[in-house]
């Protein structure tokens, strides 16, 4: 089968999206599928790269993981009529997912979509408290959701927040999965020396984009409180983003900043050895799709908890394998479970232990792309897919797609609109 996916970030770009792509362009070639990937140029991108078309664009447009693409001649429809995919793929629902949806009508292949984001937890990088803009990003993703054949949402409670949300194509709810085996093995000693932490510390990790929607205000304050009352631990961020400023002063005005320990940005093995120094992990985001890391924790051994909010509660089954506490759960009482986790892991090691490995297993890589294949063959199936198309018919498509891409944006205006009034 020939698939080509369209993303508005990937490699060298370290985002949860461009992982997300990466894994299933590696999974879907290793089961022998041909796979073409239509991507933004970024700095510093390989050389060599295999079935790769770059996109001239402006890179993490207004401090997104996004890159604003901009006019590239035909060089996207050339590269699709060279390469004739029997699936389009969308991982975005603008830039180049207008790109995807066109190229679909055109030559009319099924898309399909990944709705990998909650868009309108990103409308601050445009302006601030601006309500409209955030309906309007729920109706522009429902909107293009409904011009593909099939959607895939990362996790359940996203599959059900989309559906109620009036996304009436058949949706899918497929994590992207991660690699168990390698988080099993890590060297968290390593890591503890490199920081200067004793092995005998209780040390409570984060791992993620220090970034403004990922609620890290709210955890830096129950991270405090824990580490006020228990002065045998210590705190590891891993990540950077430009909240990072911001929770460095505040750790300073608590008077608590040499007993916290920043990593920046990790990847592969020094990401494992990381979790692995962890003895708990800390999760306080409200806008994930999914929440591989919670996932990734596990897999380390690393117990979780969490907020109850999308993503997290498809992972934590609360005091099984980790702590899921309540989403309006103040700082105070996240420190606490932050205690009652610590002393269920000491108590209940075994048992605790045993059902993070089961959770991890169930998110497997391989295990999430045998479901995206299964998909891919289903549509494919069902679709009567014509290989000779003429050209009047390719410009009929192109037009038939550009009229239904301004009509869905004209609804989600008129629907954003109608909220504000």
């Amino acid at each position: 089968m020939k698939l080509a996916l369209f993303t508005n970030t990937y490699s060298p770009h370290v985002g949860g999206v461009a992982k997300s792509v990466a894994a299933l362009v590696k999974g879907m070639r290793a089961r022998n599928h041909e796979v073409l990937v239509v991507a933004p140029e970024f700095e510093n991108q390989p050389k060599d790269e295999l079935s790769v078309v770059r996109i001239p664009s402006i890179h993490n447009f207004n401090g997104t993981d996004f890159s604003f693409k901009l006019p590239s001649g035909n060089r996207i429809g050339e590269a699709i009529k060279a390469f004739h995919p029997d699936i389009i793929h969308s991982h975005h629902p603008f830039l180049l997912g207008d790109a995807a949806m066109r190229m679909a009508h055109q030559w009319q292949v099924p898309i399909v979509f990944t709705h990998h984001t909650r868009y309108e937890d990103y409308v601050h990088y445009v302006i601030d408290d601006f309500e409209y803009l955030e309906r309007l990003a729920i109706e522009l993703a429902t909107e293009y959701a409904n011009l593909c054949d099939r959607v895939i949402a990362p996790s359940n409670s996203i599959k059900d927040l989309i559906t109620k949300r009036g996304v009436k194509v058949p949706v899918s709810s497929i994590p992207t999965g991660i690699d168990h085996e390698q988080f099993k093995s890590g060297d968290g000693l390593k890591i503890r020396k490199q920081l200067g932490i004793a092995e005998d510390r209780f040390v409570i990790g984060h791992v993620g984009r220090l970034a403004n929607e990922k609620n890290l205000p709210y955890l830096v304050e129950a991270v405090c409180a824990y580490l006020k009352g228990a002065q045998d631990a210590e705190f590891l961020l891993v990540g950077k983003g430009d909240s990072l400023d911001r929770i460095k002063a505040t750790m300073h005005e608590e008077r608590l900043d040499k007993r916290v320990h920043y990593l920046g940005k990790l990847d592969r093995q020094d990401l494992v050895d990381s979790y692995h120094a962890m003895d708990l992990f800390a999760f306080s985001s409200k806008s994930e799709t999914q929440g591989m890391v919670l996932a990734e924790a596990m897999a380390a051994g690393t117990p979780v908890i969490a907020l109850d909010a999308s993503g997290s509660r498809d992972i934590i089954n609360d005091w099984k394998n980790g702590r899921l506490m309540p989403e309006a759960s103040n700082p105070e009482s996240f420190a606490r479970g932050i205690g009652e986790l610590r002393k269920l892991a000491s108590e209940n090691s075994q048992e605790l232990h045993e059902n993070m490995r089961t959770t991890a297993e169930k998110f497997s890589e391989s295990a999430c792309l045998y479901r995206v294949e299964a998909l891919y063959h289903e549509l494919r199936e069902e679709e009567q897919i014509s290989p000779d198309i003429k050209s009047f018919d390719r410009f009929a498509n192109r037009i038939e797609a550009e009229w239904e891409i301004a009509i869905s944006r004209a609804r989600a205006i008129g629907v954003a609109l109608r909220g504000a009034d």
